[in-house]
């Protein structure tokens, strides 16, 4: 080392949001989508979870919580007729 001492957990948290998306290093991120997209999933899977009546109901709707762009993405382009 260059005669620079780092303390233990100086770089902790540095990596913490890359895997969606967030750069919290600097001002500039390279994409905001799967932020959205975990927020988009995040509040779909309470959803189908909370009007679930039992425990395979509540499985099936975090499984329908994963695909549910992909059904929005389809209804949209069957609504705009493409």
């Amino acid at each position: 080392m260059s005669g620079e001492k780092k303390s233990f957990g100086a770089d902790f948290g540095k990596d913490f949001g890359k895997d969606w998306g967030i750069n919290l290093g600097s001002g500039k991120s390279k994409s905001g989508g799967g932020l959205f997209y975990f927020l988009g999933f995040l509040g779909s899977a309470i959803y189908f979870i909370s009007v679930a009546t039992g425990f395979w109901e509540g499985v099936l709707g975090v499984l329908k919580s994963l695909v549910w762009p992909a059904f929005l993405v389809f209804e949209a382009l069957a609504a705009l007729g493409a």
